[in-house]
């Protein structure tokens, strides 16, 4: 409905794919359009859903907070590599890559 919030819509959204009760959910760009703070609640949600119910999330996005908030595994795909850059723990990869693209995405969105 209209008159429900983008952040409550994307919750109920969740809930509605959980209510499957799946082993692996895919979420892209879940917290498109949200504010900071709703975008941060979010993410606490999704993180407290993988570990109290088991379910595997797979999520798609460019926001290095939701990456820290959410993930014990990041995969960095670039297109100019055309595939995978990086993959590992996310807080490991911002402060031990080597990889001149994965250092800059983390120092870029770290300036945001």
């Amino acid at each position: 409905p209209a008159e429900i919030s983008g952040g409550m819509a994307k919750r109920a959204g969740i809930a509605r794919a959980m209510a499957l009760d799946p082993p692996v959910l895919f979420l892209d760009e879940p917290s498109a359009g949200l504010d900071p703070i709703t975008s941060a609640g979010l993410d606490a949600l999704i993180r407290q859903l993988a570990r109290d119910l088991g379910t595997t999330f797979v999520v798609v996005t460019h926001e290095l907070q939701s990456i820290l908030a959410i993930g014990d595994r990041c995969i960095m795909l670039d297109k100019e590599a055309k595939g995978m850059i990086a993959e590992g723990d996310p807080r490991r990869l911002r402060e031990e890559s080597e990889n001149p693209v994965v250092r800059a995405f983390f120092r870029r969105e770290a300036m945001a």
